[in-house]
Order: structure tokens, then C-alpha cells, then sequence
């Protein structure tokens, strides 16, 4: 059972950028899809970005965003491929929120194109994102 633990988060001013990073108990690249979120209380859990696979042949691995955040975020993956980075540039209020990283099977096919939490098994205890306008 793969454990997943945040961090990177903090305060920022709008228009400031964070790195958060997903540490992981196992190697992931191959083994695992990881996929960034994040939730306000009385909301439901939005899936931002996922790195999955890499694919057959080598090369970089398929990616999904969310439209919310896509050109503005950015996911990646360390060479050692234990540990996942979520970059956020642009910030504004409104992506205050507790930020998880959160682990899953791959499944036969292709990787899924949405980020839904209902696909995801392992999960971090989150990091407190603030942005202050």
C-alpha cells in the first residue's frame, strides 16, 4: 500500500507562485497514476492535474488538467520517480483551498482524460494553499 504525504503550502499573494510536492513511499513512475486536488469546505474534492504512465516506447508520460487550472499549473514527476510536483503560477483567491495528492492502480486502456477523486485509493492528509489578494 503506496503512502502519500504533501507539501509546499502556504501563503501567497495573488499573482505569486507555489510548488507543492507529493512524496511517495514507493517508486511511481510505471506503478502508479498520481493526481493533484483540492477542496473548500463545503465543496467537493475538484481533480486539477494527473500524471500517469509513461507510455510503451518511453517519452513523458501522459498528462490531464483540469480547465480550470490548465496553462496556469503544471504537473511533473522527479527522475527518481518517487515524488510528484504540482507548480502553480498566476495564483488568485480563488485557489485557496486544501491541495492533496492522491494515488491509483493503473487500469487497462488508456488513461483516463478527467481527474475524478472517485478513481483515486491513496491519499495524502492535504497542505493549506492561501492566496491573498
Amino acid at each position: 500500500q503506496i503512502q502519500l504525504m504533501e507539501s509546499g503550502g502556504g501563503s501567497v499573494q495573488a499573482g505569486g507562485s507555489l510548488t507543492l510536492s507529493c512524496s511517495a513511499s514507493t517508486i511511481t513512475r510505471n506503478k502508479y497514476y498520481i493526481a493533484w486536488f483540492r477542496q473548500v469546505p463545503g465543496k467537493e474534492r475538484e481533480g486539477l492535474a494527473a500524471i500517469y504512465k509513461t507510455g510503451p516506447f518511453g517519452g513523458p508520460p501522459p498528462l490531464a488538467y483540469a480547465a480550470s487550472v490548465r496553462g496556469r499549473f503544471t504537473i511533473s514527476r522527479d527522475v527518481g520517480g518517487d515524488a510528484v510536483y504540482l507548480r502553480m503560477n498566476d495564483l488568485n483567491p480563488e485557489d485557496t483551498a486544501v491541495y492533496y495528492c492522491a494515488a491509483t492502480v493503473p487500469r487497462p486502456g488508456p488513461p483516463p482524460r478527467a481527474v475524478v477523486a472517485s478513481d483515486y485509493h491513496y491519499w495524502g492528509q492535504g497542505t493549506q494553499v492561501t492566496v491573498s489578494s
